[in-house]
């Protein structure tokens, strides 16, 4: 009798086990610079022209004077970067929409994305990644997205969008527009011909109940991705293997927590006829330590 563990159709196991590249809306034509807020005014424009700019995919902080980020990357790009003053008749978070929707018009998808105090501090955001001491703000008034487009010639394109409203209420946006050199890895961004979306890394604890730790932004993603005709939802369930615990107890609670998770999907519009489960536990080890411990990996594959 087989396990109930391998009830799944196997065939996806592969998907959950390689590392895989999500494939972001292509654009008709190589990306531009997005247009200006029009309630603002230009400060200053300048070349960017690196074999490592640093972009940054999730919070930042600064320890003993080292900037530390979960995910991040030090990319050979070519570009330019903007700063606009916003007008006193307008406001930032007008900016930051307007960006939004023109990046979604040219058919880009938001990487990254935070506001307030979940970005870290103003202050590290202002002199240590962007070199602007006019950046420098209230942590509890700033705004960080990042997104990603690729081009019907395959280039790939980054924009990054950050506002911040100073101390004496004047509000600033910088943006940042980068090729990014070809053969160079970008977090959640891959090649324009791939099928197979993700995976998106869901870290998870619990036992009776589960805790998923997983933002808005990813949650967006997936729904966006399943909402594919005939996309298929991939759960590959990680789990660590304990001192004090057997395999078949490890695959157990690896199980259990995908099905946790696949309910909470299901609850959010993703169907459970578009869902497999794959069930690794601690059988398979990967180098990355983003992809360590307990945790779900959802891929989506394409029709």
């Amino acid at each position: 009798m087989s396990s109930p563990l391998l009830k799944h159709d196997v065939s996806f196991y592969f998907f959950a086990l390689i590392a895989l590249f999500p494939v972001m809306a292509v654009a008709a034509q190589p990306v531009a610079m997005p247009g200006p807020f029009p309630q603002s005014e230009l400060v200053s424009t300048s070349v960017i022209d690196s074999q490592g700019h640093l972009v940054l995919f999730s919070p930042v902080r600064e320890v003993n004077n080292e900037i530390r980020s979960e995910v991040k990357a030090r990319l050979p790009v070519s570009g330019e970067s903007r700063l606009y003053e916003v007008t006193k008749d307008s406001n930032r978070a007008k900016a930051r929409d307007f960006y939004i929707s023109e990046l979604q018009a040219a058919g880009a998808t938001i990487l990254y994305e935070c506001s307030g105090v979940n970005c870290g501090r103003s202050n590290v955001w202002a002199n240590q990644i962007f070199g602007q001491r006019v950046l420098y703000g209230r942590d509890t008034d700033q705004d960080y997205l990042v997104a990603g487009t690729i081009a019907s010639d395959g280039s790939r394109w980054l924009t990054v969008v950050y506002t911040v409203t100073r101390g004496n209420l004047r509000e600033y946006v910088w943006v940042e527009h980068l090729k990014v050199a070809a053969g160079a890895a970008i977090p959640g961004l891959g090649d324009s011909g791939s099928r197979v979306l993700g995976p998106v890394i869901v870290p998870w604890q619990g036992g009776v109940t589960y805790r998923f730790d997983w933002s808005a932004t990813d949650r967006r993603r997936i729904s966006d991705w399943a909402a594919s005709e005939g996309a298929v939802v991939v759960l590959a369930g990680f789990s660590s293997l304990d001192a004090d615990e057997t395999l078949e107890q490890a695959m157990t609670r690896a199980n259990k927590a995908a099905t946790s998770l696949s309910e909470v999907l299901a609850k959010t519009g993703v169907a459970r006829e578009q869902q497999k489960l794959v069930i690794v536990g601690p059988t398979v080890i990967f180098t990355d330590p983003e992809r360590q411990g307990n945790r779900v990996e959802i891929t989506v594959v394409k029709r």
